[in-house]
Order: C-alpha cells, then sequence, then structure tokens
C-alpha cells in the first residue's frame, strides 16, 4: 500500500531502508537508521503511516520506532525505542481564513504574517512536542489537566471558558495550553487555533496604532475560533492593550469561541489590571499548577529520558528529582546538562557525576536536601521500604530509622517541626523534639549507631 502511494525514489529512500523488529498486542516497531530518519517519516509520512497501521491492525493499531544510536561515547550501538508522538507539525496547520474587507475596499491585515491577502495564512504558532502525550499528571496539576483536556474535546461548549491556568515559573503552564491546543486542531481541524504569547500580542497592537490599522487587528483577533493567551499578566499596566483585548475577549466569547489564558498568578492576585476585564477572567475556571510531587517529578525524568532514547542508573534520576523540586524546566535542564557533559566528556553518568553537575548549575545557591531525599536515603541504608517509615507500625527498627529520619530533616532542613512530623507518618512537633534528643543521646552512648549517623551524614551531604 505505501508503494503504491509513494514515487518509486521516495519509497526506496525512506521506507526500503526500515526493518520489522516486531509486532506485539496491535504494536508494531520498525527499526530505522537514525534520529533524523525518524523526525522525517514524522514529518512528511505520519499521515500514510496511520492509514496503514489502521488498515492493516485496526483502530488499536500503534507504531513505534527502535532507532540505533551509540551509547555514552563508547561506540557500541545500542537500538532504543521511541513512541510514536500524538501529532505531528503539519496536522497543526490552520486553513486559510477568509477576512472580511471594510467600506474602502482595504484587506484586513494579519500581525503575523503579510497584509493585502483575502486569503490569510494563520500560523497556529503550536509546539508539536507540547502534547498531552508529553504531559505528566500527577496531585499538583490534574484539575488542570482534567478542565484542559474537557475543552479540548468541546472548546467553546463548556464552562470552562475561559480557562486560566496560573501558576509559577516552569511547572507547565505553557506546555498545557499548547497540548489543549493540539488536541483541538486534532479533533477539529477546521478550527482556526491560535497560540500567542502576551507581549507578542502588545507589540502587533503599539504597530497596528503606529500603521492606523487598529482595526484590522482587532478583526484579525476576533476570526479566530480558538485564542491561547500566554502569560496574560503582562497586560498589567498597558491600558490600551487591555482595552483591545477586552473587545476581543467580548466577541469571541459571545459567539461561542474558546479562550485559554496563562498566568503567573490567580486574577485575584493580578495588580495593574482593569476591572472589568479581571471580571471576565473569572467567568470561566481559573486552575493552578503547583510544585510536583517527588514520584512527578521522577516520572517527567523518565518520560524525557524515554523520548531521547537515554537510560540512566536510577539513583542518578532520583537525585535530580529530589534536588531541584520546585522548577520543572529547570529539573529538564539540569537533565540536559548531565547529558551534554558526559556525552562530550565521553564519560559514563554516575551518581557522582550528577552531583558535581547539579552544585555547578545551581550555583551560588543555598540548597538544602529535601524531607523526602533524607528519608530516601536513610530507608535505603537500612534496608526498608519508605512506605514502612512513612507507617503507624512501632517495630523497634523502624522506630529508629523514623527517627533518624526526623533528626537530619530537622539539621539539614528549614521545615518546621510539624512539616517533618506530618512528613513521617502524621507525627505531631513533639513527636520530632522527642526523636531528635533520643538520637543525640544514642549517638553519645552507642558506637554502632554513632557510626550509622556518621555514615547517613555522609552520604545526605551535597557539597
Amino acid at each position: 500500500m505505501i508503494k503504491d502511494n509513494l514515487p518509486l525514489q521516495a519509497y526506496k529512500t525512506w521506507f526500503e531502508p526500515i526493518v520489522p523488529v516486531k509486532l506485539e498486542q496491535s504494536v508494531l516497531t520498525i527499526q530505522v537508521p537514525s534520529h533524523f530518519f525518524y523526525e522525517w517519516l514524522e514529518e512528511h509520512y505520519i499521515s500514510l503511516l496511520r492509514k496503514v497501521i489502521k488498515k492493516e491492525l485496526g483502530t488499536e493499531g500503534k507504531l513505534e520506532y527502535s532507532i540505533v544510536m551509540e551509547n555514552n561515547g563508547s561506540g557500541k550501538s545500542n537500538p532504543y525505542t521511541v513512541k510514536l508522538p500524538a501529532t505531528n507539525k503539519s496536522s497543526l496547520k490552520n486553513k486559510p481564513v477568509t477576512m472580511p474587507i471594510d467600506v474602502a475596499e482595504k484587506q484586513i491585515r494579519n500581525p503575523f504574517i503579510i497584509p493585502g491577502l483575502k486569503k490569510v495564512n494563520v500560523d497556529s504558532n503550536l509546539n508539536p512536542a507540547y502534547s498531552f502525550e508529553n504531559f505528566i499528571e500527577g496531585d499538583c496539576n490534574r484539575l488542570a489537566r482534567s478542565a484542559g483536556y474537557a475543552v479540548a474535546n468541546k472548546p467553546g461548549g463548556t464552562a470552562f471558558n475561559p480557562l486560566l491556568i496560573y501558576g509559577g515559573v516552569g511547572l507547565g503552564k505553557t506546555h498545557l495550553a499548547h497540548a489543549i491546543g493540539i488536541e483541538i486542531k486534532n479533533n477539529n481541524p477546521n478550527k482556526t487555533v491560535l497560540y500567542v504569547g502576551s507581549e507578542k500580542f502588545a507589540h502587533q497592537f503599539i504597530d497596528a496604532l503606529k500603521n492606523n490599522t487598529t482595526n484590522d487587528f482587532i478583526h484579525f483577533y476576533q476570526m479566530m475560533d480558538v485564542l491561547i493567551i500566554d502569560d496574560v499578566q503582562f497586560f498589567s499596566g498597558k491600558e490600551r492593550t487591555q482595552d483591545v483585548f477586552f473587545h476581543i475577549f467580548n466577541h469571541l466569547h459571545q459567539n461561542g469561541k474558546q479562550i485559554i489564558l496563562t498566568s503567573d498568578k490567580p486574577p485575584v492576585e493580578m495588580q495593574g489590571m482593569e476591572q472589568r476585564l479581571l471580571s471576565r477572567f473569572k467567568w470561566g475556571l481559573s486552575a493552578d499548577l503547583q510544585a510536583p510531587d517527588l514520584e512527578t517529578r521522577i516520572a517527567i525524568l523518565e518520560k524525557k529520558m524515554y523520548g531521547n532514547g537515554i537510560e540512566l542508573p536510577s539513583e542518578v534520576v532520583e537525585y535530580l528529582a529530589y534536588s531541584i523540586n520546585t522548577n520543572i524546566r529547570e529539573m529538564e535542564g539540569a537533565l540536559t546538562s548531565l547529558l551534554a557533559q558526559a556525552s562530550l566528556n565521553k564519560k559514563a553518568i554516575t551518581l557522582d557525576l550528577a552531583k558535581s553537575m547539579i552544585d555547578k548549575f545551581v550555583k551560588n545557591t543555598a540548597r538544602e536536601v529535601s524531607i523526602d531525599y533524607i528519608q530516601k536515603v536513610v530507608c535505603d541504608y537500612f534496608d526498608l521500604p519508605i512506605e514502612l517509615l512513612k507507617s503507624k507500625t512501632r517495630k523497634r527498627e523502624v522506630v529508629q530509622a523514623r527517627q533518624i529520619a526526623m533528626y537530619f530533616a530537622k539539621k539539614m532542613t528549614k521545615s518546621s517541626l510539624a512539616n517533618i512530623g506530618a512528613h513521617c507518618g502524621g507525627k505531631d512537633h513533639a513527636t520530632v523534639l522527642h526523636a531528635c534528643r533520643t538520637v543525640n543521646n544514642l549517638s553519645e552512648t552507642d558506637k554502632q549507631f554513632k557510626v550509622y549517623l556518621e555514615d547517613l551524614e555522609k552520604k545526605l551531604s551535597i557539597q
């Protein structure tokens, strides 16, 4: 079927080198010579591949690639598997939009591309890498992700309009906004979806004022089916930009079009914004993204590694996840830096390399180990499952490990006694104080116990 739908040369170049590897549970794995080869197939032949998979394997059929890559500069070739992305760049393109013509027969200007065209090509500006498939769900983002998915399946048809996603830096607001747009394009190819940063929007409006084309600017944005504005807090203090966005917002909302906004804070905390605009931000749903917990951070790192065909020792992944716990973007950047350093210097990726790299990556900042990290190190040292440490059990060895974890948490973190107790099975602050006194006393009277503490302190040291 593929050969019949392609020129002979294209088939020989891109399909003859493919080697089928295995077929398990409707998942076909094929081996391709390089990552570039994989990207070319995804970019140019994804629609054809999907048709063939659907015809041969049914609607449940899936495709995975096995790519041969050199591992850690050793020269040995180890194939790794990359999952078929949920989307591709060509499917995110909008169809040309017909713009109305004003009384003077002047064409509406597209602030993104070229003015004066009757049919205006509107680039969605969506990044195919930021799909729902690549967005790891956890307690920290479940509400926002669920609301985003509901909007993606029924844009303009839910109570979540506008959908405002807010949270701190590097927690996935932009990723989720793109994912919603991508899913809408997958489900509704004829809808015109536009993602634009608030700064870009403001600069385009300034250009429209200079060129006396404000009406064109407004009409352009009013033609969108789905409008995604990133970092809307940057409209703060820009009164005329807020005013023009207010009119665009009203038009889109009244016509059942979907509006998606992201911000670093909820509407009630936005300063320098007009009240009438803030009231409209509150019409739909404001969903927050919080810092991810340990399990979610590890899952994010593993997903990134899998997508890049990289395998790291679990202790390295855990150390990265423990050490950088408030910013996903920073954590992924640390992983990228670690991979680059290992590749360029032809070094094996070890825990020591990870520690030295993270010290440089987060340089000149007073870092502390987390309670989670302390518990993990203590449990590994005594060969106990971490769930047991957090349980109510009164077994002697578990109580001792729990007390040691409390002792180091008080010594090495800035957490309150109540917070330490909450992490250790819901204990109160008095229990934590008692644990610290017990550990101090034992360290002075029990030589073996003192050795335990010294060993653990070395392991917990991140210098």
